[in-house]
């Protein structure tokens, strides 16, 4: 049993403790408070938090860092991404492998414990398995013509259940990507496989791009020029005619159990339906301004009452997976949420919708200790505005590599 001292401890559930305690044995929070027990580690002027969580990115496009120019366009950044994954057809390709892996590493060295991981290959679940690294890892069908959704969903669900095995820290469901790349069929293939294991979640791009909301009101604009260009338009396709929020709301999609992601082009009404749902919303400001669709709403997410969660997407789309990163994007573009709204978002209601938050999350007793130390300057007197200004690598460490 360690008992560690700080000059903050966040148990992210509560209020921030000033010289506050945690005690550990076995991997486990055993207590938290700001009466000091017994013998102690004093840690001196860090702030201890939980571990961060990345609730939305690819791990398994990392190696197209750099490779992929920020655009204007949301539609042109997608051709020219797909462009370069043809280039490397074989998913488990060295270049593709170590990229990935390096990404897991450095995303732990900036404080993430969790990842809500999209794959369309399932190369990342024994990656994350081998690096520790606890994770959901959603395996991304697409498909806007296809002949046999209930066939792919079965395929799909047998590739899951065999990724699985032997991960049991990684968590694998079935996910579709967007309405602009699967049919109304594959969502309800989907979603009944979602409800066949009512412990999983699974999630889905929403309303990203103005080109998607054109698409799904209309059948119009540039996302439909992108189908007709990748050859799998179908002119069968029943034109929605409402948002991207109502058609998959329409389909049975959205619920407690059904990540959102991106909410740029939501509206107050797709907001209260997701509210309504219970569905998360999971934003990726820094990406969203690097593919060409803006800022996300923020402020209005939090107004909503919808529990909001953070991602970084992919690095094909931004500079890190440094989720303290992320947090000072979303301060800077969301001026009137409070720090510890974000810094809550960061971490609890990360794990909350990725369902893993009987371990992750907060500092609580019988958590796992997935705890990281925040070195701090001398003259901090608001440690949570503190934490949502940006942190670099070199300011954190993890506990269990301190003491064990």
């Amino acid at each position: 049993m360690t008992t560690f001292t700080a000059a903050w401890v966040l148990p992210i559930s509560a209020p921030p403790i000033r010289n506050g305690f945690v005690t550990l044995e076995g991997g486990r929070i055993t207590a938290v408070g700001d009466r000091t027990p017994g013998e102690v580690a004093s840690l001196g002027n860090v702030a201890i938090l939980p571990a961060l969580v990345n609730a939305h990115t690819h791990l398994e496009l990392s190696y197209l860092h750099g490779r992929v120019p920020p655009s204007t366009s949301f539609n042109d950044w997608v051709m020219a991404l797909m462009a370069l994954r043809r280039d490397h057809p074989d998913p488990t390709a060295p270049v593709i492998i170590e990229a990935a892996g390096h990404a897991i590493a450095r995303a732990r060295a900036s404080g993430t414990g969790l990842f809500g991981d999209v794959s369309n290959t399932l190369v990342t679940v024994p990656l994350l398995r081998d690096a520790g690294m606890a994770a959901h890892v959603f395996y991304e069908l697409i498909g806007f013509s296809h002949p046999d959704p209930v066939g792919r969903v079965r395929e799909a669900r047998a590739a899951a259940d065999a990724a699985a095995i032997g991960a049991d820290s990684v968590r694998v469901s079935l996910a579709p990507h967007a309405p602009y790349s699967v049919s109304s069929a594959l969502f309800m293939a989907i979603r009944a496989d979602v409800n066949a294991h009512p412990d999983l979640v699974t999630t889905v791009h929403l309303g990203e791009s103005a080109a998607e909301v054109e698409l799904l009101r209309q059948g119009s604009g540039p996302a439909r020029v992108m189908l007709e260009r990748l050859g799998v338009w179908s002119n069968e396709w029943q034109i929605p005619g409402v948002s991207p929020t109502e058609y998959v709301a329409s389909l049975g999609f959205l619920g407690a159990d059904s990540l959102v992601v991106h909410g740029v082009q939501f509206t107050r009404e797709d907001l209260e339906r997701l509210k309504t749902a219970g569905s998360p919303l999971v934003s990726c400001p820094r990406s969203n301004t690097y593919v060409g669709v803006g800022a996300p709403p923020l402020e209005s997410f939090y107004a909503a009452g919808v529990p909001v969660a953070f991602g970084t997407d992919s690095l094909a789309s931004v500079a890190d997976l440094n989720m303290f990163a992320e947090l000072a994007e979303a301060r800077r573009i969301a001026p009137t949420v409070s720090a510890r709204e974000l810094l809550r978002s960061a971490t609890l209601i990360g794990a909350r919708a990725l369902r893993h938050d009987d371990d992750y999350g907060s500092i609580a007793a019988g958590k796992r200790a997935a705890l990281i130390a925040v070195r701090l300057p001398p003259d901090v007197v608001d440690v949570e505005e503190y934490l949502v200004a940006g942190i670099e690598p070199d300011a954190i460490a993890w506990l269990d590599t301190i003491h064990e």
